[in-house]
């Protein structure tokens, strides 16, 4: 991949780490999927390889990212869920043509209805945010405690009390944070 685009932020529920695309949402935002060309490279990145993306389906993926966002935020702080981005979601899921089949390895694998369908890949990232937006799967949806990111994330630890979308990116740059102004107070007691 070019050094010019920033990197993924994979995680392991499929809607949330489409949504991750986006970040910084309240800061400098980094879009992860500039070009249709990323936009194939993410894919196949998780599991739904497609030859090639017109800008039109770019636009497309950015308008289910966008309401996967919306509908995942308000189900985190539990207020309603906003209209049209369910709509959005819904169309989404329902254009898609892609099937689960099952991999000699026991894995669930998506078969897309041609290797350029777009609207397949995003039919099944559709399908997964209603998932885990019904609340259908153990775990339970969050918002990033940072500020700038606030992004949606899928919790499943233990205790369900995850504060971080990432720990390598916003829980660091928080427990760095905190270190440099401790380290500040002790300096400043020290004279």
């Amino acid at each position: 991949m070019p050094a010019e685009f920033p990197d993924f932020r994979l995680g392991s529920v499929l809607a949330t780490s489409f949504t991750g695309t986006l970040s910084e949402r309240h800061g400098n935002a980094v879009e992860r999927i500039p070009t249709p060309q990323r936009l194939v490279d993410w894919l196949a990145v998780n599991g739904l390889a497609v030859d090639s993306c017109t800008t039109a389906q770019l636009d497309l993926a950015r308008e289910l990212r966008e309401s996967i966002h919306a509908t995942a935020t308000a189900a985190a702080t539990q207020d309603a869920l906003p209209a049209s981005a369910v709509h959005v979601i819904n169309d989404r899921s329902t254009q898609g043509r892609a099937t689960a089949v099952l991999t000699p390895e026991g894995e669930r694998q998506w078969r897309l209805s041609s290797a350029s369908r777009v609207e397949d890949a995003l039919g099944v990232i559709a399908a997964d945010a209603i998932s885990i937006i019904a609340g259908e799967r153990d775990g339970k949806l969050a918002l990033c405690a940072s500020p700038t990111c606030r992004a949606a994330f899928f919790d499943t630890s233990r205790s369900r009390t995850r504060r971080w979308c990432d720990m390598n990116t916003c829980g660091n740059r928080e427990k760095k944070a905190r270190f440099n102004a401790n380290q500040r107070k002790n300096a400043g007691s020290a004279e």
